[in-house]
């Protein structure tokens, strides 16, 4: 995995992070609030919450040539508080080739793994 520290506030990077995705035409799938269903629970965590996003043009001929794959996409970022302090965490799809049978597709893991950079780059400065 992944991590780098945010220069903003929580709400700023979660709010940058949207804007950076879809400034890129990709699709927002999901947004997964931890903290909402700690609460929910009535449990304490700090704001977390795991954005999932994603293009399929880029996604499906990887779970054409490994439909298992499918279970790793699409692409997330994690952020979190922790102290004073707020984080993203992302993992590299470029390890997928190791796992699936993707070997021969890894100009576009290479593309999803520089995207992600880019990504996390511009949210967190």
């Amino acid at each position: 995995m992944i991590a780098t520290r945010s220069a903003f506030d929580y709400l700023s990077t979660t709010k940058r992070l949207s804007e950076a995705i879809t400034r890129r035409g990709l699709t927002i799938f999901c947004r997964i609030d931890h903290a909402a269903a700690a609460k929910q629970a009535r449990l304490d965590l700090q704001p977390e919450e795991v954005f999932i996003f994603g293009n399929p043009q880029a996604g499906t001929p990887l779970m054409n040539r490994d439909p298992t794959v499918g279970y790793e996409l699409p692409l997330r970022i994690l952020v979190w508080q922790e102290a004073d302090a707020v984080q993203l965490a992302y993992r590299d799809p470029r390890e997928l080739a190791g796992e699936f049978n993707l070997d021969q597709l890894a100009p576009v893991l290479d593309r999803m793994s520089a995207l992600l950079k880019d990504i996390a780059n511009e949210v967190r400065s």
